[in-house]
């Protein structure tokens, strides 16, 4: 699904979904309608296995294989082309979009991961992090200081093994949805738009 900044701004993100939902997803929907309102491009898509209304996703090479085709698709596109791309998503979604930056993709101007899952709750031995320091290009976590799948604390140590750039932006009470406990969920999505369309800005 392509969504399209009514003054874009010069800049593309194609955006992933996480495990457990897909591009239809409200938070999918809500973040990318919000970051096309403030001027960028966003696509996104659903992997194979959510396609296939399967609920297991599919391992890292189909869902990376997947994710790369679709970048491949879309930068084909005459009117989205001439866009500085940036990739990212949303817990896996965002893992993916860090797994391709670490293996390369052309013209990569930034990864943006919204909820990083650095390890499944309750295990925090069981670090997705051995590939982070590949990626040479800017990275920015965005990630709820009460996230189950990694703190911000945890995540600090990770990001200081990293070559690339990174921000971290730290939601204050934030989950791994980044949601907050009294602030409503269209609040939340559009204080997290403003930091990723921001940060694009910057880069």
């Amino acid at each position: 699904m392509i969504y399209r900044a009514p003054e874009p701004h010069g800049s593309l993100l194609i955006l992933a979904h996480g495990a457990g939902a897909g591009e239809t997803h409200p938070f999918m929907t809500g973040i990318a309608a919000a970051l096309a309102a403030r001027g960028i491009d966003v696509v996104t898509f659903n992997f194979p296995y959510m396609a296939q209304k399967r609920k297991v996703p599919d391992r890292a090479p189909v869902l990376e294989a997947a994710f790369r085709d679709v970048v491949a698709r879309t930068i084909e596109q005459p009117e989205l082309s001439s866009r500085r791309l940036f990739i990212g998503g949303k817990s896996m979604g965002g893992r993916m979009a860090t797994h391709l930056a670490a293996q390369g993709v052309d013209a990569l101007a930034g990864v943006v991961a919204l909820g990083y899952p650095l390890h499944p709750p309750g295990k925090p031995q069981q670090l997705r992090s051995e590939h982070l320091p590949a990626i040479t290009v800017p990275v920015l976590i965005v990630q709820g200081e009460k996230d189950t799948f990694g703190t911000p604390a945890e995540l600090t140590p990770v990001i200081e093994t990293m070559r690339a750039p990174v921000t971290l932006h730290v939601v204050q009470g934030g989950d791994h949805s980044l949601g907050v406990r009294g602030r409503g969920k269209g609040e939340t999505i559009g204080a997290a738009a403003d930091v990723v369309a921001a940060w694009i800005a910057g880069r």
